[in-house]
């Protein structure tokens, strides 16, 4: 059900509207923005055929149902690549993580209906990632308050993700969950959790056995970002980006320039003297930056050859990883992507990455926003219904819920009071100021000052007004904890796991029926 659209509102930054208004589309090129028709989205693969072969047998130990035939069908280049990817987040991440998964699957399978030729869905799981903090926590929406559960303070900050154990810290947030989140169907999804989510285990491993439970057999093919036949095909693209480092420098300063001379600003801060990939040495993940003729790891002095960073790629590829800006171009080179499903801040920073496909002669893919979903119950919708406050108020980041008791109590009792002592005050003005200019100064103070006192005494009456429906009031702050938790969207904060231990099963269900493809809305997902 679609009950708000994102783009009238306001709700969407600002090139992701842009472009969905078919504005200032030159940024985006070559890239181009998926439409209804899809027969132009095809993708043009190189050789994914040790790619494929390697991605069966990782996605059968995920527990993949489809791992075999979703391998077999990406191992012909005649197939189409519908590609989107998140970080290993602490039990599935937030929501937009499922999102994203479900509308790379739908895609895939309208894009194959209207070619008639075989596609495929791939989940690439960042797990090159260092970024402890985004992966570490997890919230869930508790009885009173959001609980955000976490592993604990990074040890190794340049480790990364997927290469780190859980730690025993895993074994605590389980704990608290269990203890917030009594009885038997959380109990169990508790249990089901914890089969993955082991100190032993690793980052990438449990996120992608959650997935597949999650999803079974319409999970995505999962890509770990460090599968070492993925390496061995970046290969010759590392070499690319560092043989042309200039070129790259250059073609990332002029679209930065058009970008903000459109009025936009940029995604990612500029790094001129920043390559858009990492080294890994001694299990530290660093920045390369070009020095001199050769580059240095960001942080350390020692400048070395730029011959020995092509040795190491030739060598070890697993030792180089993308940043932001050459992810998406090793992961189009090697699948040959017909389209990638992106979010609204990727579909931000894609513009400037946007002229290095051609320069680094990459075919360019489609693109599409994901849709954004809000999950929610019978009883909740119910309680919505009766409020009479629509999902666009309570999905507003200025939402006033004391204004909204208040007007379903008859109304602000200050609020006519206070205007009509506005309208007499500046009837004074033409008065005082005929009597001495100078006393328009003091009118103007104390308007202002009459104006601060009688809003604080209108806060206190709307609240004291509030107070009086306390079940009213109990139902709106709930429902606004639902929409905007900790005063952010619902699916860029809760976590996916919080949904089955509340819901059961039917949560995918659901999500998989109800979740449309339309970007400019925002979906309603009910749940029984």
């Amino acid at each position: 059900m679609n009950v708000l659209n994102l783009l009238e509102h306001g709700r969407l930054p600002a090139l992701p509207a842009a472009f969905l208004r078919g504005h200032d589309l030159d940024l985006l090129r070559p890239l181009r923005l998926v439409d209804a028709e899809l027969s132009e989205c095809r993708g043009a693969p190189g050789d994914r055929a040790a790619v494929a072969e390697a991605l069966g047998p990782a996605n059968d130990a995920y527990g993949h149902p489809g791992a075999a035939e979703l391998a077999r069908r990406l191992k012909d280049p005649a197939t189409r690549v519908v590609v989107t990817g998140q970080q290993p987040g602490l039990f599935g991440g937030p929501l937009y993580t499922l999102s994203k998964a479900v509308a790379a699957v739908q895609w895939a399978e309208r894009l194959q209906r209207q070619s008639g030729e075989p596609t495929v869905a791939l989940f690439w799981m960042a797990t090159e990632d260092h970024d402890f903090a985004e992966v570490a926590s997890a919230t869930f929406l508790g009885p009173d308050d959001p609980l955000t559960v976490d592993l604990g303070e990074d040890s190794s900050p340049l480790m990364p993700v997927g290469m780190r154990s859980l730690g025993h810290g895993v074994e605590s947030t389980l704990a608290q969950l269990r203890e917030a989140f009594p009885g038997d169907r959380s109990e169990e999804w508790f249990d089901t959790l914890a089969r993955w989510y082991r100190p032993d285990a690793r980052f990438g491993e449990a996120f992608a056995r959650l997935l597949v439970r999650l999803l079974g057999e319409r999970t995505p093919l999962i890509v770990d970002s460090m599968l070492p036949q993925l390496k061995e095909a970046q290969s010759p693209l590392l070499r690319r980006l560092v043989e042309r480092r200039t070129e790259v420098a250059e073609g990332l300063a002029r679209r930065e320039a058009a970008i903000t001379g459109h009025g936009y600003d940029l995604q990612v801060a500029p790094q001129p003297t920043a390559a858009p990939l990492f080294l890994l040495r001694g299990g530290e993940r660093r920045r390369i930056e070009w020095a001199d003729e050769g580059f240095r790891l960001r942080g350390l002095d020692a400048v070395e050859t730029v011959d020995t960073l092509l040795e190491t790629i030739d060598e070890n590829p697993g030792a180089v990883s993308p940043g932001v800006q050459a992810r998406p171009l090793l992961q189009d080179a090697v699948f040959g992507t017909a389209l990638q499903v992106l979010g609204p801040g990727e579909l931000s920073y894609m513009p400037q990455v946007a002229p290095l496909y051609e320069l680094l002669d990459i075919p360019a893919p489609h693109v599409a926003l994901r849709p954004q979903m809000l999950v929610i119950d019978r009883r909740q919708e119910g309680w919505q219904g009766e409020l009479g406050v629509s999902w666009e108020a309570l999905t507003a980041p200025e939402f006033d819920a004391d204004k909204l008791l208040a007007e379903r109590a008859g109304g602000d009792p200050v609020q006519p009071v206070a205007a009509e002592v506005d309208h007499l005050l500046r009837g004074l003005e033409g008065p005082l100021t005929e009597l001495d200019p100078n006393l328009g100064s003091p009118l103007n103070k104390t308007r202002d000052h009459v104006e601060r006192g009688l809003e604080t005494l209108s806060g206190k009456a709307r609240a004291a007004m509030a107070r009086r429906d306390e079940i009213a009031a109990q139902r709106l702050q709930s429902l606004r904890q639902l929409c905007r938790p900790l005063d952010s969207p619902q699916e860029r904060k809760i976590c996916c796991a919080h949904f089955p231990a509340k819901y059961g099963d039917g949560f995918v269900q659901a999500v998989e029926e109800q979740l449309g493809l339309e970007a400019a809305w925002l979906h309603l997902v009910v749940l029984e």
